[in-house]
């Protein structure tokens, strides 16, 4: 089944009015998170679509109406569009933001260039699952299936014992843009085992959520798995580890990505150095 815009877009979209000064639209939009704004009118209907850019060029004129300065209409797709079609528009015309619109003309929804990112890590993750599926059937000749649900936070049973306090404020961010993937669980029973999303799942204990999206992977003959121990419990029970405030937070040394991330930075700049100051 094709993945529609509906899918992904955001419901609760920031915008300004028709009626708005363009000294009102800035600092609007220096209160949001965004490139530019949709405009409506009384009745919610988009009329145009305002970017950082204009407001810069018109900066000068802060009293001067906003539909003075924005073209009439913009780029637009429906909630049912198909999102590799939305996401090819995009491309064309080189948008961050894309509004959505219903049958009415009335603005139902944003899609952001990110949004289409998250639709494709979302739609790669199932491998994770499929995989260890398979792991889980090789290694105890039962069958497994998996599906994609909600996952009680304080409930699932960690099987890392240490987290990046830098990479926590990545997962923080993805979190609150709607980027993050999906954790992946094993359900044993009453146990939610996690088996990957570690860094997700404190995040979002610490940002107050209660749930979180998982692929969820539960053995089709569960009476049989019940009294196999698994390595992932193994691991769990060796390190103390019951809930995720048992997970150690290192705030003394970089997640491994970010550690190289700085290494090839850090090489680049001396590179640049070395060149200016006629080093070879």
């Amino acid at each position: 089944m094709s993945v529609r815009v509906r899918d992904y877009m955001v419901l609760e979209v920031e915008h300004v009015r028709d009626t708005a000064t363009v000294g009102e639209a800035t600092a609007r939009l220096m209160r949001s998170r965004h490139h530019g704004l949709p405009v409506t009118d009384a009745r919610g209907k988009l009329v145009g679509f305002v970017s950082a850019k204009e407001l810069l060029r018109h900066a000068a004129e802060g009293e001067t109406p906003l539909t003075k300065i924005i073209r009439p209409g913009t780029i637009t797709a429906a909630p049912d569009t198909a999102l590799d079609d939305a996401a090819r528009v995009m491309f064309r015309f080189g948008l961050r933001d894309l509004p959505i619109v219903d049958a009415d003309g009335r603005l139902c929804g944003m899609l952001a260039n990110i949004d289409v990112v998250r639709s494709h890590f979302e739609r790669a993750s199932p491998v994770k699952a499929d995989t260890l599926k398979h792991l889980l059937s090789e290694r105890y000749g039962l069958p497994f299936s998996f599906h994609r649900g909600l996952v009680p936070i304080d409930r699932l049973t960690p099987t890392q014992w240490k987290v990046f306090e830098d990479e926590l404020e990545g997962r923080r961010y993805e979190i609150e843009r709607g980027f993050a993937e999906p954790v992946l669980v094993l359900q044993k029973g009453d146990a939610w085992i996690l088996v990957d999303g570690h860094h997700r799942a404190l995040a979002a204990r610490e940002m107050g959520l209660t749930q979180l999206q998982a692929f969820i992977l539960r053995c089709d003959r569960p009476h049989e798995f019940a009294d196999l121990e698994t390595g992932f419990e193994r691991l769990a029970r060796e390190h103390h580890l019951s809930t995720v405030s048992d997970i150690e937070i290192d705030r003394t040394s970089h997640h491994p990505l970010v550690e190289v991330t700085t290494q090839l930075i850090r090489r680049f700049d001396a590179g640049v150095t070395g060149k200016s100051s006629g080093e070879p």
